[in-house]
């Protein structure tokens, strides 16, 4: 159904440029007939650009209102976002100071400790001596 509407769209993109050069054509051979009255053609060209103008104007206010409804969007619903993203960030940043100075470094001076044991351990081994037999 997609590839339907695409070729429907280069279909009447391909007639719309012909049509238009066509009538493009058509114009220049007009005007360059000697009988033609260019006066009256360059009046409604000049008031067919002011209608475009107009038109420009109207677009670049439309914009312009699009604009401001975009920053007021941006400034009423996205800060906040971004506030009570920077909130969060504050607080995991506090859980995981908190739990590194209770609970983690505990817990690695704890296990240091016991590695010292171990090899202090390993280090003295005391050996008991060995019992002499009865049976001599």
């Amino acid at each position: 159904m997609e590839q339907r509407s695409s070729g429907r769209f280069w279909a009447a993109l391909i007639a719309g440029l012909l049509v238009f050069f066509g009538l493009f054509v058509g114009l220049v051979i007009y005007l360059l007939q000697p009988s033609t009255d260019t006066t009256r053609i360059r009046d409604i060209m000049i008031i067919l650009l002011a209608v475009e103008g107009l038109f420009i104007g109207i677009a670049l206010v439309v914009l312009m209102v699009q604009i401001g409804l975009l920053v007021y969007v941006l400034h009423e619903e996205v800060r906040p976002i971004l506030e009570s993203l920077q909130d969060t960030a504050h607080t995991v940043k506090g859980t995981t100071v908190f739990l590194s100075e209770h609970l983690t470094k505990p817990v690695i001076q704890v296990k240091g400790y016991v590695a010292v044991l171990r090899s202090l351990k390993a280090l003295f081994r005391f050996r008991r001596p060995k019992e002499r037999s009865t049976n001599s």
